[in-house]
């Protein structure tokens, strides 16, 4: 099997033990940006409106609703700590994209495509205007992204990619004048459609920003059961409420259609020590982009204020039965592959170190991006499935719910994406054998000059095709 520039340039064992000995298996985001604590959910309350979730989904809902309605009582219920899961350790990617990248959108809502991508990019405008109204501390930065190509059959991938005035191809000199990798060979920079965010500072700003507004925050307040859309049951008490939207992300859902939708896949993440002014310059990046490069199993990365660099993806692991365990975060192997990658594409880097290593479980859902939908004869609404793809797309989830509740005709509600929904996985052992089984193939297709086998093909032929 042919090799992966990250096999051909392997940096010495030594330089990633080194690098890895200070690491600490911590959030380095949940760290920086210490939350408000909130009560715990006791007694026996009505309201208008009940929140299901602390995340990112969960709090654009209620502060979109306080702000539609003032009036309104709204309450939110988080089983934990508010953005303590993938809202507080994401990589900080704000993609405008709603459909998982432009061909995913385009081969499952081909005909709403555009009118997608024009959704897309006026719901990060609107996530960028909020951000400035509100005044929310997240280091939201508007800096676009690159896609990058470090195999020679990628560069054709991104040449064909640069349509529209905020796209612009980069030859291996160009995209070598804005980043300095010896793996770079070309990219792709989207101006536009991309921005970096603090993801804990943005879970806690928006926690800030609902309390402000009047919304009702409840912690280690776990849902147990929803009866007829209207009651909700906790460890303190019962909710009862004249609509419900749940916002699970990779956690069961509450209802009982959704429980084979997604699956969580566990996804990996390092950061470093701050960068210095030499080694800083030694590999350019004065424009601050999100980095992504183009495999099927692929790496993203960016830049911190404090100028560390965060470096994750790669390994997508599925675990037998689906299960979200606290266990599965330290993945020695893993971080050692990232470590070793990091290297590759960084090779002046040589001596930096790591402080913190993490990882998250993923909501993937089998058409990757977001599904929605109601139940309980309306009084409950959902949105799930983001895969990944959810730092902005929730805001976007968040309206969707909101209209579904108030059962408005609305652009985004006659959108087929939102009409529709995705193929359930299959219950274990399938499970289990179809995932990884994909997995290995996306390996195989990387070191095949992309090229797919007839397992993938097959999938994508059923609307399964899997991109990491």
């Amino acid at each position: 099997m042919a090799s992966t520039v990250f096999e051909r340039q392997a940096p010495p064992a030594a330089v990633v033990s080194h690098a890895l000995a200070p690491a600490r298996q911590a959030v380095f985001w949940i760290e920086d940006a210490p939350g408000d604590r909130y009560p715990r959910f006791r007694g026996d309350i009505e309201c208008d409106l009940a929140v299901v979730g602390g995340g990112y989904t969960g709090l654009w809902t209620a502060l979109l609703a306080k702000r539609e309605n003032p009036s309104a009582r709204v309450v939110l219920l988080e089983g934990r700590r508010i953005g303590w899961a993938a809202s507080g350790r994401n990589g900080g990617f704000c993609e405008a994209s709603l459909t998982h990248g432009d061909e995913n959108g385009r081969a499952r809502f081909g005909r709403e495509f555009d009118e997608l991508q024009r959704l897309g990019s006026a719901n990060l405008d609107e996530i960028e205007a909020t951000v400035g109204e509100l005044g929310l501390d997240a280091d939201f930065e508007r800096n676009g992204a690159i896609d990058l190509a470090t195999e020679p059959h990628q560069v054709e991938w991104l040449r064909e990619g640069a349509e529209g005035e905020h796209a612009r191809f980069l030859d291996r000199e160009a995209v070598q004048a804005e980043v300095h990798s010896p793996t770079y060979l070309g990219g792709l920079l989207r101006t536009r459609d991309s921005a970096l965010v603090h993801p804990a500072k943005l879970a806690r700003a928006l926690a800030r920003a609902c309390e402000a507004a009047g919304v009702e925050l409840f912690e280690r307040s776990p849902v147990e059961g929803i009866a007829d859309g209207t009651t909700l049951s906790t460890p303190g008490g019962v909710v009862r409420s004249k609509r419900t939207a749940l916002a699970p992300n990779v956690f069961p859902s509450l209802l009982t259609r959704n429980r084979l939708a997604t699956v969580p896949v566990y996804d990996y993440v390092l950061m470093t020590e701050p960068l210095s002014v030499e080694q800083l310059a030694s590999i350019g990046w004065s424009g601050r982009q999100g980095l992504g490069d183009s495999a099927n199993q692929f790496h993203y990365y960016r830049l911190t204020r404090d100028d560390r660099i965060l470096f994750g993806g790669y390994d997508a692991v599925y675990h037998y039965g689906g299960r979200v365990r606290e266990r599965y975060e330290d993945r020695p192997e893993t971080f050692r592959k990232l470590a070793a990658h990091f290297f590759t594409t960084f090779p002046q880097l040589e001596g930096l170190t790591f402080t913190h290593r993490w990882a998250g479980a993923i909501d993937t859902c089998s058409r990757f991006c977001a599904f929605f939908g109601t139940a309980r004869r309306g009084t409950v609404a959902y949105a799930t499935g983001y895969t990944g793809l959810g730092v902005a797309a929730t805001h976007f989830g968040a309206q969707v719910m909101l209209d579904l509740l108030a059962g408005r005709e609305t652009q985004r509600t006659r959108l087929e994406m939102v009409r529709s929904r995705p193929l359930p996985f299959p219950p274990e052992p399938a499970a289990s054998l179809g995932i990884n089984l994909t997995r290995w193939s996306l390996d195989r297709a990387d070191h095949h000059e992309g090229r797919r086998n007839l397992f993938l093909r097959t999938l994508d032929a059923v609307g399964l095709g899997f991109d990491s």
